[in-house]
């Protein structure tokens, strides 16, 4: 089925994400969470109503009951679950796609992520394969509302700040439930900050660099300090500094360091396309790093396993021990004003001295046999010169003195993704276009 991926379940609604099919998902989640009780969440997506509908009548129609937390952000669902001991949960929403797309994001016990390898093979197996057939006795929708509870939560966190001010663009996704009653107005600047599913202004996707340009004009014409931006169920968020250029997220790792770090020898987590930057920079801070695989339904596991105190991806989600070991943009968007407020000196000064590295971003290539090219990169560059170190989970990143790069396939399409950093510009360009060369041979047309 096109709509079950590695980390959720997520696809065009009516197209890859049938009624019929939500339904069925419903009915064999309390079989695959072993539970009689989940709490169940939604976006303000315009087919969220109906999902939540097809889901709960299958869920109820296997005998469990459904604790609806009505609208609500994604890290909220993790709390809920969490802090009020549930089996298992759902968030129905599409994340950062656009207002087309709909999905969900199960939970089981203690937050922790149901991705393919750990149950979503299964529920798809029995969406496929298996009929329900309806409980003797149909559950219960029970209204939750915690939203007053966790927004407290939230609040114990809010920095002081009355020197900054701060761009804010929420677009118009589930970060708008709580954000301007944390932060107020003061030298706060808000755009796109109702939520509205059709996502009016621009898809919710921050890493998209033409939909931050919204935001990088406010910071600008507001003389902002720092620029933030959330996704479509909050739970990533990405930031500016005060000139409006984008921060890569996997800085942000370092840049938290001055919050949680004190000398003290301490775990932090990042993805395998991170920035060589951020360990060196957190190391005299006490950081033992360690290296995972992309996504959420590795990442939070991994952090527990290791009992890391945080870590962060590329992709902009930020993990908390504190907070169940899961991510949550509007916590990691406090945590950066407090450490702003704390060093007192402009962002882009901060970035520089984390910053060390001329970095490619990620590249994508359309390429079908996308083993074969990453062995021929591996191949190649290893030819080329002996590795300092070499990974091989999700894909692999392979470390050189003076560069490294990581290849890894898509979960979800049939793409390469790539991504370098060289101690300079020459470097990198020089690097960027060997892997050009040997990879053509490979690259589809689009």
């Amino acid at each position: 089925m096109g709509a079950f991926h590695a980390y959720d379940i997520r696809g065009i609604y009516n197209k890859d994400l049938l009624p019929g099919d939500v339904y069925k998902m419903g009915f064999f989640l309390p079989q695959l969470l072993k539970t009689k009780r989940i709490a169940v969440g939604r976006d303000c997506r315009e087919s969220s109503p109906k999902v939540f509908e097809n889901l709960v009548r299958g869920i109820c129609d296997a005998g469990a009951d459904v604790f609806d937390l009505g609208l609500t952000t994604t890290p909220m669902v993790y709390y809920v679950t969490a802090k009020h001991h549930f089996d298992g949960s759902v968030q129905i929403t599409a994340s950062h796609n656009g207002a087309e797309y709909n999905g969900l994001k199960v939970s089981g016990r203690e937050a922790m992520p149901i991705g393919y390898e750990n149950g979503l093979n299964f529920l798809e197996d029995c969406v496929l394969h298996k009929e329900p057939l309806a409980a003797e006795q149909r559950g219960k929708m029970i209204p939750l509302d915690l939203k007053r509870e966790y927004f407290d939560y939230l609040f114990a966190y809010v920095p002081h700040l009355e020197n900054l001010r701060v761009g804010i663009d929420v677009s118009n996704g589930m970060a708008g439930l709580f954000v301007k009653r944390l932060l107020g107005t003061d030298n706060i600047f808000y755009i796109n900050e109702i939520p509205d599913g059709r996502f009016p202004n621009h898809p919710p996707n921050p890493l998209i660099p033409e939909n931050i340009r919204q935001l990088q004009h406010l910071v600008k014409e507001k003389k902002c300090d720092i620029g933030i931006i959330f996704d479509g169920d909050a739970d990533r968020v990405m930031f500016t500094d005060e000139q409006g250029i984008f921060i890569s997220p996997d800085l942000i790792i370092a840049l938290l360091g001055h919050h949680f770090l004190d000398g003290s020898p301490a775990r932090v987590l990042q993805d395998i396309r991170s920035s060589k930057a951020v360990g060196e920079y957190l190391a005299p801070m006490g950081a033992q790093m360690h290296t995972w695989r992309v996504g959420r339904a590795f990442a939070a596991p991994r952090l527990r396993e290791i009992d890391g105190l945080y870590g962060g991806e590329l992709a902009g989600h930020y993990y908390f021990r504190d907070f169940f070991y899961s991510d949550s943009g509007l916590l990691a968007a406090l945590l950066v004003l407090e450490v702003l407020v704390k060093l007192n000196k402009p962002l882009s000064r901060i970035i520089a001295d984390i910053r060390k590295y001329e970095n490619s971003g990620e590249i994508n290539f359309r390429i079908a046999k996308k083993q074969e090219a990453m062995d021929a990169l591996k191949a190649y560059f290893t030819s080329q010169e002996k590795p300092s170190a070499f990974f091989d989970f999700d894909g692999y990143r392979i470390e050189f003195p003076e560069w490294w790069f990581n290849v890894r396939p898509s979960n979800t399409e049939p793409y390469l993704r790539f991504i370098a950093e060289a101690s300079d510009a020459a470097m990198l360009d020089e690097k960027l276009n060997d892997m050009r060369t040997v990879l053509a041979p490979f690259i589809q047309e689009s």
